[in-house]
């Protein structure tokens, strides 16, 4: 591809990073209904209601008082998004047209990704933040991130020479751990989506216990309404202690699972500077997470917190996809080595 795709992709990837910010900073301040429809608010496209008569009658159409600055939050949030799905339309139009030089499929379903996520942003607030549906939501985003990452590093390869031989157990480590902080991430979204972040307020132990009360039925049924259990009775304390609680054990495997990755690049080094990056990123979000718990979930630590596990998503991802890499290019090298010993010996 031209430098023209390269650029228009690491700015996508850029922008991409600042949505998932700009979604947590939107959840997280309570502006998650700042406009009661979609994909304007309040009826209005291009801004919010903010002349005396655009206020009563917004507020006589839709039952609600106008709160500007949630609003705004929320469709700055909207604008922010809706300009990166013209960045990835954009770059699936031009991968299009270089179709015959390499398939688009990434673009592609990146796309239908973006697609999704109108559609999630939309039940978003016509189903009243519904927890599986704003987990959902935060899933797609953090999907995006990732995949136009992939499209980032697609395309920088290996240096040139043979590339030394790297154990076929790095690359399933770095695969397994990539799976854990996907999963840690939905996870995390489960907590922020129910509100349960706050129901433990010490640390290591959750209220003064290293294994508290909990409901773990209820906690993880998804089809319910926020606040609420599946027959409609209030959400207990023990479900979103639950729902904590199966964060900070994930927090665990992640911390074993991509630290151990991260030890392993780190010791090799064709691979030092992805595991110091892998590493440094785990840290800054481990300290992240033990902060929100005993400052009591502050808004700058809570946006730096979903911010930071975008972070650690696509380092983990980067150092997995160079040590693959790196095993695909050594394999096309050692073929090529034997094709070519195979034709002197015939």
């Amino acid at each position: 591809m031209n430098g023209s795709y390269r650029r228009l992709a690491l700015a996508a990837l850029l922008l991409a990073l600042v949505v998932v910010s700009l979604g947590a900073y939107v959840r997280l301040s309570d502006a998650g209904l700042g406009c009661p429809d979609w994909p304007g608010c309040y009826g209005k496209l291009v801004g919010v209601p903010d002349q005396a008569h655009e206020i009563k009658a917004a507020e006589a159409s839709f039952g609600k008082p106008v709160e500007a600055p949630k609003a705004w939050k929320e469709m700055i949030h909207r604008y922010a998004a809706g300009l990166l799905g013209l960045a990835i339309l954009a770059l699936a139009t031009m991968a299009w047209r270089q179709r015959q030089r390499r398939r688009p499929w990434l673009e592609i379903l990146l796309l239908a990704v973006v697609a999704g996520q109108a559609l999630l942003g939309m039940l978003t607030v016509t189903r009243l933040l519904k927890p599986v549906i704003v987990t959902s939501h935060l899933l797609g985003g953090m999907s995006t991130l990732a995949l136009l990452a992939v499209l980032v590093l697609r395309d920088q390869g290996t240096r040139r020479g043979p590339p030394k031989a790297l154990p076929g157990g790095l690359r399933v480590l770095g695969a397994v751990a990539l799976l854990a902080v996907f999963v840690q991430i939905a996870l995390g979204g489960w907590v922020s989506s129910n509100y349960a972040a706050a129901i433990c307020a010490d640390f290591p132990t959750c209220q003064g216990r290293w294994w508290p009360e909990m409901d773990t039925h209820h906690a993880f049924t998804l089809d319910r309404e926020l606040g609420a259990t599946a027959s409609g009775a209030l959400l207990s304390g023990a479900a979103l202690t639950a729902i904590h609680w199966a964060h900070r054990l994930g927090a665990t495997m992640v911390l074993l699972l991509a630290g151990g990755f991260g030890l392993r690049l780190l010791a090799r080094g064709e691979t030092r500077i992805h595991g110091q990056w892998l590493l440094a990123a785990l840290l800054l979000q481990l300290g992240l997470g033990i902060a929100n718990v005993l400052l009591q979930l502050p808004l700058p630590l809570a946006v730096a917190h979903n911010t930071g596990a975008a972070l650690l998503l696509v380092t983990t991802l980067a150092a997995t996809v160079r040590v693959f890499q790196r095993s695909e290019a050594r394999h096309r090298y050692t073929m090529a080595g034997f094709t070519r010993q195979f034709q002197t010996v015939r």
